[in-house]
């Protein structure tokens, strides 16, 4: 259940069903690694760390700017509003992804701190265990893998899912063999279905860098699918 509370010019959105107590500590990467909890530190410009919260591992990601935006600003975004800022978009995306069954990490915390005519942002996701991105599995995937890492995406397109940094760092699976779909920063869904011709695009592009990897592979697939 979604809920909201705020504490001074914070804003934090969390699912009650999951959390029966937040703290806006929990968006500190130093309250986490004053105790000790840090389990790795994932990549991403440095912005996200694997946590042990005590009741299961997550998440943390902070929101940062890459690029020529970072010289004017590393962690701040223009305010129009807490329900328009970028971590609580990215928290309802999950949320509604999660609640169809969609493999997604489950959003557990989404904080905007505001400060004047800009906001710093954080989102806290459940850590998918033993997961690792199809960057490091190219070498080791069969036929078999390719085929359901193509059923699960036209499952997400089916839902109108349009993400906009579809890449190999942002598809993960488990051992178990399922697939996975992260980072939905800007992401949307529309009514219906999509066309994923430019996400797949990009993620082709990324994937022909791999000798590992055959051209049209997955897009071959994902129109059979």
């Amino acid at each position: 259940m979604a809920t909201e509370f705020q504490a001074g010019s914070t804003r934090i959105l969390y699912d009650a069903d999951c959390l029966t107590a937040v703290s806006l500590e929990w968006v500190q990467p130093e309250f986490w690694r004053l105790r000790a909890a840090v389990l790795a530190e994932l990549g991403g410009r440095g912005q996200a760390l694997a946590v042990d919260t005590g009741d299961g591992q997550a998440v943390l990601r902070r929101y940062l700017r890459g690029g020529w935006a970072a010289r004017l600003s590393r962690d701040r975004y223009l305010f129009t509003g807490y329900g328009r800022c970028r971590p609580f978009r990215e928290w309802r995306i999950l949320a509604r992804l999660h609640a169809t069954g969609l493999p997604v990490p489950r959003p557990l915390m989404a904080s905007c701190e505001r400060s004047g005519l800009s906001y710093q942002g954080a989102l806290v996701t459940s850590r998918i265990a033993d997961a690792l991105p199809l960057s490091q599995l190219l070498a080791v995937l069969t036929q078999a893998d390719w085929e359901e890492l193509a059923v699960t995406l036209m499952r997400f397109f089916g839902a109108g899912l349009v993400h906009p940094d579809l890449n190999p760092g942002n598809v993960l699976r488990d051992e178990g063999g399922r697939w996975y779909l992260i980072d939905f920063d800007r992401a949307r869904i529309g009514r219906g279905p999509v066309r994923p011709d430019r996400m797949l695009a990009r993620l082709e592009r990324a994937l022909a860098r791999s000798p590992h990897y055959r051209a049209g592979l997955l897009p071959g697939l994902l129109s059979r699918a």
